[in-house]
């Protein structure tokens, strides 16, 4: 079992708010760069801006999701060895100004080369914010607080929407994106608070004891010898000793198939309703709408996970996300066809997002970055296929074949996560006292 640092109820609780606060903040901004492209693809594929068509629509997608592949898989042990802090601030810059390098470009391929950058922070953020709100979360609220923080990515991608409404120009969209390099960076470089477990594993006490004073908080007691600081790759190595290797490959199996449905809904699904027939207006208007139930979707889900166990809702959560995108297939009344996406993002986000929470919970202080992170990191291989994916059989013409396979892929995620819930393995203990989170499985 995991655990975090325990805080008194209000020292703690000021300090909690802070630190979630200012994530849920980077993470905004996170999920409106991440949406933006597919918000304005359309309008970009009906103009052919850059000569961009359906398959290089796809590709320049992947480029993205690979640089997150790479971003995120690189977070954990990044984060482990420069502290949480540092590598949030590092990779909101990053995708700051990768948004710049798409608004300015003259060819399709400096565009794909600022989406590929892009990816490197949007990757790099999410596990690191992930693993310091866990680390600062009240006893019992580990899901519910990493679901409140991804609220923050749909609501990023509810500003996207409304962003490639108002806008009308891709470029104008791309440059807005910038704007938390003046923002999310200063804010974050200012009064975000390191994690305290990362100051005591380095050794930094006193930076601990400050920060603990600061807020009116109890730093945690540590027992024994810390952790070798320079021993990065053996914190991968431990995901998979003591039989925690079947548990490790079945989260990554589940979050390949979670991504792949995140990512390529998300930047299809406008081209996708549109190509089904809906007008454009409609088409950026189900972006909003989707990320609207994803926000709903993360606090139920969270509160649900923190109650009966991660797998469980998981598995409930992405067999009905399946069951939603399949239906979209059909071509329905524009108020049913509303109702059936806000369903829908009820359940897609929030079921990649329990995931990570799982993950979080039953990991170990020293080793929690490492553990998201590589989730992360492996399920975005899913997030590289899913955009290439549906940008191929957008160009069939067959609208029918993609809302299929994103479906499957909902299916797929279903299976492996609930084979989490039947093998469950303790992680190695660490040194000092410190308080569980009850996320079981």
């Amino acid at each position: 079992m995991s655990s975090s640092l325990a805080l008194p109820a209000r020292g703690g609780s000021r300090l909690a708010v802070l630190v979630v606060g200012l994530c849920w903040l980077v993470v905004l901004f996170d999920g409106l760069d991440m949406f933006i492209y597919g918000s304005v693809l359309p309008h970009m594929l009906e103009t052919k801006a850059l000569g961009i068509d359906p398959g290089k629509a796809g590709d320049v997608g992947s480029y993205a999701t690979f640089g997150m592949l790479i971003g995120a898989l690189s977070s954990g042990t990044v984060s482990d060895w420069v502290g949480r802090k540092k590598t949030i601030i590092a990779s909101t810059a990053v995708f700051s100004l990768a948004s710049a390098v798409c608004a300015a470009a003259g060819s399709l391929g400096v565009f794909s080369l600022g989406r590929f950058l892009a990816g490197l922070g949007l990757g790099g953020l999410l596990p690191s914010a992930i693993t310091l709100v866990s680390e600062y979360a009240p006893r019992g609220r580990g899901a519910l607080i990493v679901g409140s923080l991804m609220t923050a990515h749909q609501a990023g991608g509810i500003v996207a929407g409304f962003v490639a409404l108002w806008t009308g120009d891709w470029r104008v969209s791309f440059w807005i994106c910038v704007i938390p390099l003046f923002i999310g960076v200063p804010l974050a470089a200012k009064y975000l608070p390191e994690s305290m477990a990362f100051l005591q594993a380095k050794g930094r006490d006193a930076e601990a004891l400050a920060l603990a004073d600061r807020y009116g908080v109890e730093p945690t007691a540590r027992d024994g010898e810390r952790p070798a600081a320079a021993d990065r790759f053996g914190a991968v190595a431990a995901l998979f000793r003591g039989g925690l290797w079947i548990q490790t490959l079945l989260f990554w199996l589940a979050s390949f198939g979670g991504l792949l449905l995140v990512y390529g809904v998300s930047q299809w699904l406008p081209s996708l309703m549109k190509a089904n027939g809906y007008n454009l207006g409609s088409s950026i208007g189900f972006v909003i709408v989707i990320n609207l139930g994803g926000i709903v979707g993360m606090l139920v889900g969270g509160r649900l996970t923190d109650r009966f166990g991660g797998p469980r809702i998981a598995a409930i959560w992405f067999g009905a996300t399946a069951v939603g995108v399949y239906t979209l297939s059909v071509r329905m009344p524009l108020p049913l066809t509303y109702t059936v996406v806000f369903l829908t993002g009820l359940f897609l986000f929030s079921a990649q997002a329990m995931i990570y929470a799982t993950v979080a919970a039953r990991s170990s202080d020293d080793n929690r970055a490492t553990a998201v992170g590589w989730t992360s990191g492996m399920g975005r291989f899913g997030a590289v296929f899913g955009p290439w994916l549906g940008g191929q059989l957008l160009a069939t013409g067959s609208t029918t074949a993609g809302f299929t396979a994103f479906a499957a892929a909902g299916l797929f995620s279903l299976v492996f996560v609930s084979l989490t819930g039947l093998r469950r393995v303790q992680p190695p203990a660490t040194s000092g006292t410190r308080q569980e989170l009850t996320v079981t499985g």
